[in-house]
């Protein structure tokens, strides 16, 4: 059984992975963000998909990026995937409150809210519907500079938990947490050869994430094969929140 799948951050590096992931099951997509430019090319990479330009910030842009994505699925949802982020590191002792409540926003309370939007159309699926959050490795190690990230994140983890035991056995909920991976939103750290060099050792894999490391597993949670599983955090982090590979 198919049918429309939601992506939040559908223009993004792990966003478009998601999507090519969900499309390639026989899915069709609904891109969400706030770049419209980049919403489309995203859009024209899959070969189809609609669009809706939308701030996770505003109530109304994710009602109405359900409303939208919830017509093109003829009232309903196979899935919504909220692969929105970002990447605050700064020390405890320079972090301001407004910071550390934006990351809470986005990262947190957004995907809350767009749950809780798309909820009527994801109980309305002739099927199990999925829900796919993300969080980062930094709910999981513990590293400086991360207690904005982590804190969000960390909720996050929380809500995947709460939403899987409540919406369960209609809905399933997961969650993926990778660990640094090439996209634009971590530019200022992928940038840099010696830096992505230097991290990359710190994994057992020996590097760090690309896109299409996340999309593949992000795929079939959101699909039926993956009807058993809620509930779930999985690290795609080349085995950096678990292994240690010297010393």
């Amino acid at each position: 059984m198919t049918g429309t799948i939601l992506i939040f951050g559908g223009a993004g590096g792990i966003g478009s992975s998601v999507a090519k992931a969900v499309k390639a099951r026989g899915f069709s997509v609904h891109l969400a963000g706030r770049d419209k430019a980049r919403l489309d090319a995203a859009a024209s990479a899959l070969g189809g998909a609609t669009v809706s330009v939308a701030d996770v910030f505003n109530e109304d842009d994710i009602a109405d990026a359900v409303d939208a994505a919830t017509q093109q699925g003829q009232g309903a949802l196979a899935g919504l995937c909220y692969a929105v982020g970002s990447i605050t590191l700064k020390p405890v002792t320079r972090l301001q409150e407004e910071e550390a409540l934006a990351d809470f926003k986005l990262n947190a309370l957004g995907a809350f809210t767009a749950v809780k939007a798309a909820l009527p159309a994801l109980k309305a699926y002739q099927g199990t519907a999925s829900v796919l959050l993300f969080s980062t490795i930094a709910v999981h190690q513990g590293f400086s500079a991360h207690a904005s990230i982590g804190m969000a994140k960390g909720a996050v983890e929380g809500l995947t938990l709460s939403l899987a035991a409540e919406l369960a056995p209609k809905i399933r909920v997961n969650c993926i947490a990778p660990s640094l991976t090439r996209t634009s939103l971590a530019a200022s750290l992928t940038s840099n050869d010696t830096l992505v060099q230097s991290i990359g050792s710190m994994h057992a894999m020996q590097r760090i994430g690309e896109p299409d490391d996340v999309g593949p597993l992000a795929g079939l949670l959101l699909s039926p094969e993956a009807d058993w599983i809620t509930g779930q955090s999985f690290g795609i982090d080349g085995g950096r929140a678990r292994l240690r590979t010297k010393g």
